[in-house]
């Protein structure tokens, strides 16, 4: 499967197989395709990976049984072919679905990736920002100019002060500072909107005194999963998104 084009082998019980063809990457087009097979399939697979989550929700509202199967475990399966296409990559997925020899991977919920999503673009936005108070330090150290530890809220008037009659560096720093601005001003949009999620169920704080604290912010799931929730913070596994079988999920921070 690529951003294109999408390689279909269709299998019968005994391995045969039926029909071959190539379909864009599309979910309305993959529909269509199996659909117009008028065929009983018993299950559709689909390897792991970036457009994965998008048609395996889509197709299981079409009404097929679909199945994600493991990106590591499908390579190791088919590294025995010498000649490797498109083509015969999905010959080889159709037998593994065929006979069950494959690793499910469970599909995350819509609202699940919409949040995985929003933490993501924040966490890029955070990302950049510091790119840019970094670059800015190392500028000015060439000149002997050190900003030093410095709060978030006092670093633009540290570095204006540090500039004051240098006309290039303050023609750069000025540019640089407003870029800062303009990534702090959507960061907090996001940050935000990671704290207040609309339409995502009810914002609650639950906080634990253990050593790696974790408060979930957004709780959509039953009491049961909040203690997983907390025993997988205490293991030291990094903040994320939680996401379970049952469709629910918990946000932590």
């Amino acid at each position: 499967m690529s951003l294109e084009l999408s390689s279909i082998c269709i299998l019968d019980a005994s391995g045969q197989i039926i029909r071959e063809a190539k379909v864009a990457s599309e979910l309305e087009a993959l529909t269509a395709f199996l659909v117009s097979l008028n065929l009983p399939l018993t299950r559709v697979g689909l390897e792991a990976g970036p457009l994965s989550q998008w048609l395996h929700a889509g197709l299981m509202q079409a009404g097929f049984e679909v199945v994600l199967l493991e990106t590591r475990h499908v390579k190791a399966a088919l590294s025995a072919m010498i000649v490797k296409t498109d083509r015969r990559n999905a010959r080889g997925i159709a037998q593994l679905l065929r006979m069950g020899w494959f690793r499910r991977v469970h599909g995350k919920s819509p609202p699940a990736q919409e949040l995985r999503a929003l933490l993501t673009a924040r966490e890029q936005l955070q990302a950049k920002m510091r790119d840019v108070e970094l670059s800015l330090r190392g500028l000015l150290r060439g000149f002997g100019l050190k900003i030093g530890e410095i709060s978030k809220g006092r670093f633009a008037a540290r570095v204006r002060t540090l500039i004051a009659g240098h006309a290039m560096l303050v023609k750069i720093a000025e540019a640089k500072l407003r870029a800062r601005e303009a990534l702090q001003t959507e960061f907090a949009r996001l940050h935000r909107a990671v704290l207040f999620p609309s339409g995502h169920g009810s914002e609650i704080a639950i906080g634990t005194t253990r050593p790696m604290a974790c408060w979930i912010i957004r709780w959509n799931g039953p009491a049961p999963y909040r203690e997983q929730c907390l025993a997988q913070f205490d293991s030291g596994l990094p903040r994320r998104l939680l996401s379970f079988r049952n469709g629910q999920s918990a946000l932590c921070v």
